[in-house]
């Protein structure tokens, strides 16, 4: 018999607010299984009338996504074997968008080096359907949200963040690509375009306070109060009607300059053909040799500032 699969994604409910604590030590790293059950979670709450808002965290003490996991970024660059010019790439995808509304096609090409220009339009898809939903999600971020976890974040309405040091942000550039979950159309639609491509360009990370002085968080709460306070947030507006919050949702995430779905499509497209360059792959492999030496670099300040300022041999400056 065969054991059951240990879930990332523990869910409680307290009145209309669905709580989900990511569990995935020792790094609650994102992965393609962590991305798989939030598709699945939030498809499940498409025709949930009971659940008006989701509050989003981490379980373990000092935790919430601190990034996505680079060995599986990196497995995945590998097996799709190139480093395509942007056009190609844009090509590639769009083909890899025909194939994934197939269901015996998507089945088959999950099979085949083509699992990761899926799973790069999977979790695109599942945060816009995050965007486009009737309920309210709200990232109460306990620990580092870097990469992946700030833009789990950034697809969120609210993001609530304990008031410790903890870095936020989107340092992807220190290994040789952008970003590759919206980090470049959400970050740059909250924090405009100046401010949002200097934080990019350098890898820079926020402390929660520096993060609520340029907005990109709501608010800066005390560690303690801080799942509380998201959840009273959650039940105070998922009371609202859910036809509203869709509504008012998609006006300001559609309506927006240009259209998300466009931005998206440009960003699969640029982290397509940059992620499977030689500095990129060199600096990935660093990066997860780091990690399995037990250090996270970009949760740790020291080996964040060496990867930020380039100093790391084969980043993104190509040293």
């Amino acid at each position: 018999m065969l054991a059951a699969v240990a879930r990332m994604l523990e869910r409680s409910r307290q009145g209309r607010v669905m709580v989900v604590r990511v569990d995935h030590p020792p790094h609650n790293f994102m992965n393609r299984e962590m991305v798989a059950e939030l598709d699945e979670l939030v498809r499940s709450l498409e025709s949930d009338r009971e659940i008006g808002a989701v509050v989003i965290t981490g379980k373990p003490e000092g935790l919430y996504v601190t990034h996505y996991d680079v060995a599986e970024i990196l497995a995945g660059v590998k097996g799709v074997g190139l480093a395509p010019p942007p056009a190609v790439a844009g090509g590639l995808l769009r083909l890899t968008a025909a194939i994934k509304r197939i269901p015996g096609l998507r089945e088959a090409a999950a099979r085949t080096p083509a699992r990761g220009l899926l799973e790069l339009h999977l979790i695109h898809d599942v945060f816009l359907r995050m965007n486009r939903s009737d309920k309210v999600f709200i990232a109460a971020i306990n620990g580092p949200a870097t990469g992946g976890g700030c833009e789990l974040s950034l697809a969120c309405d609210l993001r609530f963040a304990a008031d410790i040091e903890i870095p936020i942000g989107l340092p992807e550039m220190t290994i040789g690509f952008n970003p590759g979950a919206g980090g470049t159309q959400r970050l740059t639609r909250l924090l405009g375009t100046g401010r949002a491509l200097e934080m990019m360009l350098e890898g820079r990370t926020l402390s929660p306070r520096e993060a609520f002085e340029v907005g990109l968080v709501n608010r800066v709460v005390a560690p303690e109060d801080l799942v509380d306070e998201a959840i009273a947030t959650g039940e105070r507006l998922g009371r609202r009607a859910p036809e509203a919050i869709r509504g008012l949702k998609r006006s300001v995430y559609e309506g927006a300059a240009g259209t998300l779905e466009s931005g998206l499509a440009a960003e699969r497209k640029w982290f397509m053909s940059e992620a499977g360059l030689e500095q990129s792959l060199a600096a990935m492999e660093i990066y997860v040799s780091e990690v399995e030496q037990g250090v996270t670099p970009w949760a740790d300040p020291e080996a964040r500032q060496r990867w930020q300022e380039g100093t790391v041999g084969g980043g993104g400056s190509g040293s």
